[in-house]
């Protein structure tokens, strides 16, 4: 697999965006749907406080969230993080929401820090981006004029 670039956040005080967000275990979603399970089954857990970094790839959650969310485990890739290259896991069906927009996606362990970070790639796809001035997650349209999605 690729390499995922983990950020050093010392000293990155500055122009820091935060935000709030859900994640939700996707598989019960789909098991609730379907009828398995009750949709109060459905594991899912909002984090506040979670940072914006264009220094990392993927939506990074700290093990006790991966724990609490029961997710499935889909791989290793080498990672590099400010103590150099590690081994980190990788997890699939993470439901990502972050207001009104949502979708799913691999995310990466994080062993070492119990906060959460929400990388580029989960950016992109929901048509976000940092506004570090006003140190806030600016929403690209999405509507019948414009939108942030192309197949050209």
């Amino acid at each position: 697999m690729g390499k995922l670039i983990l950020p050093n956040l010392q000293g990155k005080q500055m122009g820091q965006v935060i935000v709030t967000l859900t994640v939700t275990n996707r598989i019960d979603q789909v098991l609730a749907q379907r009828g398995f399970i009750s949709s109060q089954e459905v594991r899912s857990y909002t984090l506040d406080n979670v940072l914006v970094d264009t220094g990392a790839t993927l939506l990074c959650l700290p093990a006790s969230i991966l724990s609490q969310l029961g997710l499935v485990q889909g791989g290793e890739a080498q990672v590099e993080t400010a103590a150099g290259v590690q081994q980190g896991r990788i997890f699939r069906d993470v439901e990502l929401s972050i207001g009104e927009r949502q979708g799913t996606f691999d995310c990466l362990e994080l062993t070492e820090v119990p906060y959460a970070l929400l990388g580029v790639t989960p950016m992109e796809v929901l048509g976000l981006e940092p506004d570090l001035k006003n140190r806030k997650l600016r929403i690209l349209p999405m509507n019948s004029e414009q939108t942030y999605l192309s197949v050209l």
